[in-house]
């Protein structure tokens, strides 16, 4: 009896091991308090416990990422990784960020037409007790092609207050379907349609292909997302294609065919070579067709 006792306890162990090897330390933490618990690193811990506390009169605490290994060890939170030699918890600072949380919400619907976001978490990068009354948010450019960044404040008397943000949303993005070559027509039979967590883009995804016809700019590898670097206005003309060109006039409607001397899209103004080597310019009203006005 005794051993399987023993043998249920070191399963139980085991298995109560295993269900936090997934879990990664994170550079830092946001804490409501002085006292320091496990759950405020591990959410909804099944062995909580005080770990540490901050010192009165400071608003951090720093410690090595090895030294708190070693403490969830001892209360039997094993397999958990660490990426960084040292996590700091952050006291947060007793403010109301929801003016912020909206800017952010706005920013982030005016570059997606179809995001879902689910959260947006604001921290300061210090301890505050208080924001003024009156104040303007800023945020890079850029920023909405990642999931998280920095922020500010300005003040009345332009002092700069920085937050961090991250923002836990969906977004509707383009993949391709298979490999596709430079200056592949983009299509419903070519790509599809997905949506994906917002993580981090290094251009911004493309949100629609009938707005204007597409083609790939470059080589495209299966399953990628297709973003506004990769793609351009379809081209309606190849250089040395035949184009059908029409001039129409009062009396008379007189359609000839001439040799594209370069590419085009809908609305360029090309030079077209007729047969008997005369150049004209053309404008491109279609594929393959042009007219001279």
């Amino acid at each position: 009896m005794f051993k399987k006792i023993t043998l249920l306890l070191l399963l139980t162990n085991f298995l109560f091991a295993n269900n936090f090897a997934h879990i990664k330390l994170q550079s830092t933490y946001y804490v409501d308090s002085d006292d320091i618990y496990i759950s405020h690193i591990i959410k909804d811990a099944p062995r909580n416990k005080k770990i540490y506390k901050i010192n009165n009169g400071k608003y951090t605490k720093r410690v090595k990422s090895q030294d708190l290994l070693k403490v969830l060890r001892e209360n039997g939170y094993r397999g958990i990784e660490a990426e960084t030699s040292y996590v700091k918890f952050v006291k947060s600072s007793p403010i109301d960020t929801s003016k912020i949380v909206n800017h952010v919400r706005l920013y982030y619907q005016r570059h997606y037409k179809n995001i879902e976001i689910k959260d947006i978490k604001i921290q300061t990068r210090g301890f505050i007790e208080s924001l003024p009354e009156s104040y303007v948010v800023e945020i890079r450019g850029d920023a909405y092609l990642a999931k998280d960044g920095i922020l500010s404040i300005k003040t009345p008397k332009n002092k700069k207050i920085y937050f961090n943000f991250i923002v836990d949303a969906k977004v509707f993005v383009y993949v391709t379907r298979e490999t596709l070559t430079r200056a592949t027509k983009l299509s419903a039979l070519n790509t599809f349609k997905k949506s994906i967590i917002l993580d981090r883009f290094m251009a911004k995804p493309i949100e629609e292909l009938d707005e204007k016809p597409l083609q790939s700019r470059h080589h495209l590898q299966k399953d990628s997302i297709i973003t506004t670097r990769d793609i351009e206005i379809l081209s309606m003309v190849r250089r040395h294609e035949s184009v059908s060109v029409s001039m129409d006039s009062k009396n008379m409607s007189i359609t000839f065919n001439a040799k594209a001397l370069q590419d085009a899209k809908m609305g360029d103004i090309i030079m077209v070579e007729k047969s008997n080597g005369t150049k004209l310019k053309v404008q491109i009203v279609g594929k393959n067709r042009g007219i001279i006005k």
